[in-house]
């Protein structure tokens, strides 16, 4: 068993900056892969929102980019899947299968996972037609029809910005009323590029034989009826779920399961215990943001050995110099 100054559970973009941080600040830190190595972004094509690269890069190979930089630093990578944490002992104790890590401070960037329909064509052709982030992926349909799934807020906001590009945006819905906030339905229904299938659900997603989106077959849930419309790309808008369930009980959450941490930090409630990227970002979801994240959670960790540190040196000093007023008496 090893005790390390910073410990950083995922290897996304948060966990990924983080290492690099912390790697340059001397700290040696210990990063763990989880199941996802690289996060979301290795079930993305091509990235061209990320600053520095002109052209775009692929998702996977901008996180391996990510990881050697952190390597290059100093940081050690485990692979395996994290099972268990134990936050009130100090140091924090991973499980890493059987193994036992621990850390002085522990940066959880575990991320969050995109809700899908659990559909054989849908995995298939994630970043092949099929996205679950408009804000990613919306601007390589321009032109083309496309379609979201969902209800909610997050369904009408993406919906409303991939207007932006696509020729007409379908969304498409199983029930007859929508989730979404008035004011965001209203915005969404008055946007002349957004048609409406409401009480559909789709049935199967075409073609990965052929490597890419061609249509949806689709199935109207009063009638049982189903058609099949060609569309030049899926976006599943039903939901995230961030990955916290190590944490139930441990650290506070919201409602939905994302890390409470101090407004303007990556602080979590526990001393030493920090949150990146997007298993404490319920709004924003980009891989610039969770870096950004992983970089100030890496700071603060810093920041926080210095300060146990000092507090360490402070106490030992007054130790000795009441043990040395006691031996002068």
């Amino acid at each position: 068993m090893s005790i390390h100054d910073v410990l950083i559970l995922g290897s996304g973009p948060a966990g990924l900056t983080a290492a690099i941080y912390a790697a340059r600040a001397n700290l040696a830190p210990l990063l763990v892969r989880g199941p996802q190595p690289g996060g979301q972004l290795t079930i993305t094509t091509e990235v061209e929102n990320y600053p520095g690269f002109r052209e775009g890069i692929l998702g996977p190979q901008l996180m391996a980019e990510m990881e050697e930089q952190a390597k290059r630093f100093g940081t050690q990578i485990l692979e395996g899947e994290v099972t268990r944490v134990d936050l009130e002992p100090r140091p924090f104790r991973v499980w890493v299968g059987e193994r036992v890590e621990e850390g002085r401070t522990l940066i959880i960037a575990t991320g969050a996972s995109a809700k899908l329909l659990g559909l054989p064509g849908e995995a298939a052709l994630m970043g092949h037609g099929v996205s679950a982030c408009a804000t990613c992926d919306g601007f390589f349909f321009k032109g083309q029809e496309v379609a979201i799934v969902g209800g909610g807020d997050t369904a009408m906001e993406e919906a409303t910005f991939l207007t932006r590009f696509a020729a007409k945006v379908t969304v498409i819905h199983r029930r007859a009323e929508l989730r979404a906030s008035k004011i965001m339905q209203e915005r969404a229904r008055a946007n002349p590029k957004i048609e409406w299938l409401l009480d559909t659900g789709v049935a199967e997603v075409l073609d990965p034989a052929r490597g890419k989106l061609t249509a949806l077959r689709l199935k109207n849930l009063k009638t049982g009826e189903e058609t099949v419309r060609p569309f030049g790309g899926l976006f599943v808008a039903i939901g995230h779920q961030p990955n916290t369930q190590l944490f139930a009980g441990q650290l506070a959450m919201d409602a939905r399961g994302y890390l409470e941490v101090e407004p303007g930090t990556p602080r979590t409630a526990v001393s030493g215990v920090f949150a990146a990227g997007d298993v404490a970002d319920a709004v924003y979801r980009q891989a610039v943001t969770a870096a950004g994240t992983g970089c100030m959670a890496a700071i603060e960790a810093e920041r926080w050995l210095e300060a146990e540190a000092h507090a360490a040196h402070v106490a030992h000093a007054a130790k000795a110099a009441a043990g040395d007023g006691g031996k002068a008496r």
